[in-house]
């Protein structure tokens, strides 16, 4: 388990994310570039800190169970790795560029598949780019469709991208959080007690919004929008004339018999909306790289413009994979032979296991609708146990930097994924991965069990 959770570590950060290495002979004799100009963009400014990074920091500093960073440490289905084994060693000419905007029968798969799901005839040349991952798709949205001074609404807590993609491309962040229901005494709270408020999101709304960015399931609550908050949004979309960017990455791992809804499926919007997704979060393949967004060509052509400038072609053979299990999916579709269905309940069997043990030390989860996360809260450990920090840095922080160092557990600090001015609100939340081998949650009981009888009866 050591040997594995080393290469693991090894793999996500690399052997310069660990302590720093001197400067290389050849580097010290050249002196570091000074110019009167201001050498990087403007469009950087602000926007270099990675919280990331101090994460891979600390999973390679100390001997540490990463339920931190979202990413499945077991191995892809058996039918993605055969799929993927195929397209390295069977057509040599998939070792070559293909279709810049998609593989065809990668975009043919998804706009059959797809266009299903959302109640459209889609083009697959016309409505589906496939990109470098989801991540490719967002900022791909975000350089094409988001101009100097337009406003973009993001829904606190957001995947932390979302902010400095917006910068980025020269908009303006507008935030509006998602707010805590109260639950019954003794009942662990749920994702869909995280609530809009339907007057502050639509006091949001202004002549210089955009562009909405959702993210259902959310991360990192887990929550899955119901089809009345998504009536909501819509509404006020086509009210105040505004695109909708639709992050569904997760829409295959919902948990408890919740339906994932895709916004772009609503009377209205399927003309204002890019639904983008990814074979990594799909397929537990998150190393391939492989994305896309769907929409209308009106919307879509931009993004093409975007992706032939700077992109221009994504990975030939990881799509004709992507493709491959996709069509053995379409083919098992809504049978208990469909991974689509077979591996959310895997998923949320490991989901369970994560909630009951970090009850077991005073944790206080909350029970996710979907996606890899859950959050939990450590309120008890900030009213008693102060820790040291400057300041103005977020208490979550704090102790996530304490029990990597002497509980050997990484996780994720909730205020990562709030606005500055709201992180100190939301500094009592932890972020959990437990899409992980029954080994690695195994390693965590152990850890977990061994801080409880370090706190006593």
């Amino acid at each position: 388990m050591i040997r594995k959770a080393a290469a693991i570590r090894m793999c996500l950060v690399g052997p310069l994310w660990g302590k720093k290495a001197g400067p290389s002979p050849s580097r010290s004799l050249h002196q570091t570039l000074t110019m009167a100009k201001q050498l990087q963009a403007r469009r950087l400014n602000g926007i270099d800190h990675n919280p990331w990074v101090e994460l891979g920091q600390l999973s390679s500093e100390y001997d540490v169970i990463n339920l931190g960073q979202g990413f499945p440490d077991f191995a892809p289905p058996d039918f993605a790795m055969e799929a993927f084994r195929r397209a390295v060693s069977g057509d040599f000419m998939l070792n070559q560029y293909t279709r810049a905007f998609g593989y065809v029968p990668l975009v043919q798969i998804l706009a059959s598949f797809f266009g299903k799901l959302l109640g459209q005839e889609m083009d697959p040349l016309k409505n589906v780019l496939v990109t470098v991952g989801a991540y490719g798709a967002l900022f791909t949205a975000f350089q094409a469709l988001v101009d100097e001074g337009d406003e973009v609404i993001l829904i606190e807590p957001f995947f932390d991208c979302y902010e400095p993609m917006t910068l980025m491309a020269g908009g303006r962040p507008v935030f509006v959080p998602l707010k805590l229901s109260p639950t019954k005494d003794g009942e662990l709270e749920s994702s869909s007690s995280w609530q809009l408020d339907p007057t502050e999101l639509a006091s949001k709304f202004t002549s210089r919004t955009k562009a909405l960015v959702l993210n259902t399931p959310n991360n990192p609550l887990g929550k899955v929008f119901s089809k009345a908050e998504l009536e909501l949004i819509a509404g006020l979309c086509q009210k105040h004339d505004v695109l909708c960017i639709s992050d569904e990455v997760y829409q295959w791992l919902v948990y408890d018999g919740h339906r994932h809804i895709s916004i772009a499926s609503l009377p209205g919007m399927w003309e204002r909306t890019l639904t983008i997704g990814s074979a990594g979060k799909t397929f537990s393949v998150t190393g391939w790289k492989v994305g896309w967004v769907l929409g209308p060509d009106s919307i879509m052509k931009h993004l093409r413009t975007v992706h032939q400038n700077s992109i221009f072609h994504c990975a030939t053979q990881g799509q004709a994979a992507v493709a491959q299990s996709f069509e053995r999916e379409q083919q098992n579709f809504g049978q208990p032979s469909s991974y689509f269905m077979q591996f959310p309940q895997a998923v949320q069997h490991r989901r369970d296991h994560m909630i009951r043990s970090l009850q077991s030390v005073g944790l206080k989860p909350t029970v996710p609708q979907g996606s890899y996360f859950l959050i939990t809260d450590i309120s008890d450990f900030k009213s008693k146990m102060p820790l040291p920090g400057p300041a103005d840095e977020p208490y979550d922080v704090r102790f996530v930097r304490w029990m990597s160092k002497n509980k050997g557990l990484v996780a994720v600090p909730v205020s990562f994924f709030y606005s500055v001015p709201h992180r100190k609100h939301f500094d009592h939340y932890l972020r959990f991965c437990f899409v992980k081998d029954e080994s690695t949650l195994r390693a965590m009981d152990e850890r977990l069990q061994k801080w409880k009888a370090e706190l006593g009866p």
